[in-house]
């Protein structure tokens, strides 16, 4: 295939393009660099890798044939949402909208790379695609929650009106390599602390929860979703629900650090739980997630090890 990745340069896209690229495809990558990083797909350049570095909020072609547009651009870290709330949503809206006409225009499948965020604090644990969420659309979360949300309005939009072939992946919370390690999430800020000896910061008591999923389980979620018939959204993230305190003992236990936990309030609209009910994954796409946390963060680890 001819595969067009969105935010190729991002954490996600750089490791689907590297999974597309082994898998025998050509990949288009593109990206503004907003929040990626060249560095993140430099070793695939001497590959059937084409790096276009473009804003998708304008306007998008491609020449040649394509047969799937992965949409992954957009910020996607509670930093990204305080410092680039509007890019944020117009990457959501605009930039939505740009990759699903190349996609009509070119006759080519689409995936739209969603999250769980459209479920904002949920009422429903855990959750259910049907779920329809519980998002404060003015909140300071909601820049990105609601780009999303109206990202998969238009997509499904797309598919009812125009006919595409689209998809909607919704993604829970993912780790691994090529991570930012100051975008504000629990993996790579606990895990830069750790390593710095500092002490490890945990926003409110810590009970609330999260489930997090290995990236390469992710990256094989979403291919099979990519081949798969179905076009209703669906949750491809690790049904194992820990505390944070929890993920940030583990990860002071496993880099052997002498942190200590810190305790700051939680920020507005912070999700309380959240956990995937992945029945429709099994089902459908015969999918379920292969890696234990602690092997995936002992990657996770010796990677930010290279970058501290």
């Amino acid at each position: 295939m001819r595969v067009v990745i969105t935010g190729a340069a991002g954490f996600i896209g750089s490791h689907l393009s590297e999974t597309l690229l082994d898998r025998g495809h050509s990949v288009i990558g593109i990206d503004n660099l907003l929040t990626g990083d060249r560095e993140n797909v430099a070793h695939l350049r001497d590959r059937d890798f084409q790096l276009i570095i473009h804003d998708v909020t304008r306007y998008i072609d491609v020449a040649g044939p394509v047969d799937l547009v992965l949409h992954w651009a957009s910020p996607a870290s509670p930093i990204d949402y305080l410092e680039l709330p509007i890019p944020t949503l117009k990457v959501g809206a605009l930039g939505t909208h740009n990759a699903l006409g190349l996609a009509k225009a070119k006759g080519a499948r689409f995936v739209l790379a969603s999250t769980s965020e459209v479920y904002g604090d949920p009422l429903e644990h855990p959750q259910k695609e049907t779920y329809w969420g519980n998002v404060n659309p003015i909140g300071p979360r909601g820049v990105y929650d609601e780009a999303k949300r109206f990202a998969e309005a238009i997509t499904v939009a797309y598919h009812r009106h125009h006919g595409l072939d689209a998809k909607i992946i919704r993604i829970f919370n993912t780790y691994g390599p090529r991570m930012r390690i100051h975008d504000g999430r629990a993996v790579p800020t606990f895990i830069g602390q750790a390593l710095r000896g500092e002490d490890v910061t945990i926003f409110g008591d810590g009970s609330q929860t999260r489930s997090f999923c290995y990236v390469t389980d992710l990256v094989e979620g979403i291919l099979r979703l990519a081949d798969s018939n179905t076009n209703d959204p669906v949750n491809v993230g690790n049904p194992h629900e820990m505390s944070i305190a929890e993920i940030a003992q583990t990860i002071i236990r496993m880099t052997g650090s002498s942190s200590q936990l810190v305790f700051k309030p939680l920020p507005t609209d912070d999700p309380k739980v959240r956990r995937p009910d992945i029945t429709r994954a099994r089902e459908i796409l015969g999918w379920e997630p292969k890696v234990p946390l602690e092997e995936g963060l002992t990657t996770t680890i010796a990677y930010f090890r290279t970058k501290i």
